[in-house]
C-alpha cells in the first residue's frame, strides 16, 4: 500500500485545531512560513482549501470541519501505537509458559515457580515438556523456555544465560551401610542408580574411579528421578543425582544425601530463549524466578 506522507498529519490536526498558521507553527516548533508552505501541500494532497478567510482569523471548510476529529484521533492512535506500553499486573497477567528440561529439572523448578505464581501472578500457568532429541530451534515457536546443560553451539537468534554450576550428589537410604560422611571405600561397595534419559550408564564418575584404579558396580540406569528415589528408599544403593533435585527430594522421600568422594566437574545450568522475549516483561518475570532458583 502506499501511504501518504504521514509528517502532515500532526500539521493538520493543528491547523484544524487552533484555526490559525501561526498558532500550528508554535505549536510544531517551526516558522509561520514553514506552516504556510505546508498547508500549501495539505490543500493540493486533500483538493481542497481547508481553511478559508473570514474577516481576520480563518474557519474550517466543510472537509476541514469534517476531518478535524478524524485527524486527531489518528495521530492519538499514532502515538498510541509509538509508545512503550507499560508492563502488564501480574495480579492480571493470563498466560501459559512452555518450559523444557530435564527431570531432574522439573522436580526444582516446579515447586519453586508455582509457589512464585501464587504469590504474584495467580493467573499464570506452566506446561513442563521433558528435554528430547528437539532442537534448540523449538525456541522460535513451540517452547518459551529451556533450562538445564547448555548447549555447545546454539542458533544465533537463542539466547543463552549461565545461571549455576552443579555436582551430583549420593541420595541413600538412612538404613543403608554408611556412615555420617560418605567414603571413596563406601561409595564403590555399594550398588549405583545412575539416571540417564539414553541410558548411559558410563559417566565422568567411572572415568575418576578408572584413575584411582577403582571400578563401581551399576544396578540401573533409570530415565527418570523419581525411578531412582524409589530404588533408593526400596534397597542398599546409592543414587547420583543433581545435588540441587537432591536436596529438594531427600526430605520428602525419606534419604540421606551425601557428596560424592571424587573431585567431579561441575555442570554448567542456563536458560535459553528466542530473542523476541528479550524485553517482553512477563517473560523477564519467568526469567528472573527461574534464575533465582536455579542460583539458589
Amino acid at each position: 500500500m502506499q501511504l501518504p506522507d504521514l509528517n502532515l498529519l500532526p500539521a493538520l490536526d493543528a491547523l484544524l485545531r487552533t484555526g490559525s498558521v501561526t498558532g500550528a507553527a508554535a505549536e510544531l516548533d517551526v516558522s509561520p512560513s514553514a506552516m504556510s508552505r505546508t498547508l500549501g501541500r495539505l490543500r493540493r494532497v486533500l483538493g481542497d482549501p481547508l481553511l478559508v478567510p473570514a474577516g481576520r482569523g480563518l474557519v474550517p471548510t466543510a472537509l476541514g470541519r469534517e476531518l478535524a476529529p478524524r485527524a486527531e484521533q489518528a495521530l492519538l492512535g499514532a502515538a498510541d501505537v509509538l509508545t512503550r506500553p507499560a508492563p502488564p499486573e501480574l495480579a492480571a497477567l493470563e498466560r501459559v509458559f512452555v518450559v523444557r528440561g530435564s527431570d531432574e529439572s522439573g522436580v526444582v523448578l516446579a515447586p519453586a515457580l508455582a509457589a512464585a505464581a501464587a504469590r504474584e501472578a495467580p493467573r499464570v500457568r506452566f506446561r513442563f515438556v521433558p528435554e528430547g532429541d528437539e532442537d534448540p530451534a523449538d525456541l522460535r515457536d513451540r517452547v518459551d523456555l529451556e533450562v538445564g546443560a547448555l548447549p555447545a553451539a546454539p542458533p544465533s537468534d537463542i539466547r543463552v544465560r549461565t545461571v549455576a554450576a552443579h555436582l551430583f550428589a549420593a541420595l541413600v537410604r538412612p538404613a543403608a551401610p554408611v556412615g555420617d560422611r560418605l567414603t571413596l571405600a563406601e561409595f564403590v561397595a555399594l550398588p549405583h542408580v545412575t539416571v540417564s534419559r539414553r541410558g548411559r550408564a558410563h559417566s565422568v564418575v567411572d572415568e575418576r574411579l578408572a584413575d584411582l584404579g577403582l571400578r563401581r558396580d551399576v544396578l540401573a540406569t533409570v530415565p527418570a528421578i523419581g525411578t531412582a528415589i524409589l530404588l533408593a528408599g526400596s534397597a542398599d544403593v546409592l543414587a547420583l543425582v543433581p545435588s540441587d533435585a537432591a536436596a529438594v527430594v531427600a526430605g520428602p522421600a525419606g534419604l540421606r544425601v551425601h557428596p560424592i568422594p571424587l573431585d567431579l566437574p561441575r555442570v554448567a545450568l542456563g536458560m535459553l530463549w528466542h530473542r523476541r522475549w528479550d524485553t517482553d516483561p512477563a517473560h523477564r518475570w519467568l526469567r528472573d524466578r527461574v534464575a533465582a532458583r536455579m542460583a539458589g
